[in-house]
């Protein structure tokens, strides 16, 4: 059951929603303004981008603004202490998925990491209008356009039919306060039919990965992906130096399919 002011929110983000899916507005790709050089300021996170960068040899300030590499470079700091606290083998090639890419900022991220041969992101608010006038189609295509074994799909995942050996979501949406906070009307919280989705198109072998806001977010979507008949693989919270803007600490596991 919502409440009356959840159902008035959910009332109006739905007819924004369906304003913009009907509207489909696209200026074309849309590239950032590279930063070059990035001046960080706090020592621990200088020293944590530096390692990354010559550990992965990445730059991603080379084509990207300042705000969107820091972002990157905690998105590659997550996957690098989690995978390596894990103790499982780091899957490259292959076929990658991501969930609710939003603008798909991060696919360079998943691209260094996994080195996929394909990889999708699949977006459900994929023509959401900005203040700039563009869409999100349109960043997600310049931020795909030096990944040219990358796509962008705006679809609902619950619908999607694909399968991938590797299945990303970072921070899915689990509560009505989260899909909420993040204009989307109520009618697309369906987080049991999602993890359902998610073993469904799981290849035999392949592995999802998972990141949750806390603990407590944690335990919920762990309880869903038990009841989908995923198989738990493993457990890591990463307060790494790059997520300390974050209330809660990165919460991240795996899991099997069948």
């Amino acid at each position: 059951m919502y409440s009356l002011v959840q159902r008035l929110k959910s009332l109006r983000h739905g007819f924004w929603y369906g304003l913009s899916e009907r509207i489909r507005w696209s200026r074309g790709a849309f590239q950032e303004t590279p930063a070059r050089q990035l001046c960080i300021a706090d020592r621990k996170q200088a020293q944590r981008i530096a390692a990354l960068r010559d550990r992965y040899q990445v730059q991603f300030e080379r084509r990207m603004s300042a705000a969107t590499s820091v972002n990157n470079y905690e998105y590659l700091d997550i996957l690098d202490r989690g995978w390596g606290e894990s103790g499982m083998g780091r899957p490259t090639g292959g076929v990658l998925c991501d969930i609710g890419s939003a603008s798909f900022w991060y696919a360079a991220t998943l691209q260094t990491f996994f080195l996929p041969d394909r990889m999708v992101g699949v977006e459900v608010e994929g023509h959401r209008l900005f203040r700039d006038g563009r869409a999100r189609i349109d960043y997600a295509a310049g931020y795909l356009s030096a990944l040219p074994n990358a796509q962008f799909v705006v679809a609902d995942y619950a619908e999607y039919q694909q399968p991938a050996d590797v299945i990303t979501a970072w921070f899915p949406f689990l509560t009505p306060a989260a899909i909420l906070a993040w204009r989307l009307p109520l009618t697309l919280l369906a987080p049991a039919k999602l993890f359902e989705k998610i073993k469904l198109n799981l290849k035999p072998g392949g592995v999802f990965f998972m990141v949750n806001h806390g603990v407590q977010e944690a335990f919920m979507a762990e309880g869903l992906c038990a009841a989908a008949g995923l198989r738990f693989a493993s457990r890591r919270t990463v307060p790494g130096p790059l997520s300390k803007h974050r209330m809660l600490p990165p919460v991240l596991s795996w899991w099997r399919g069948a």
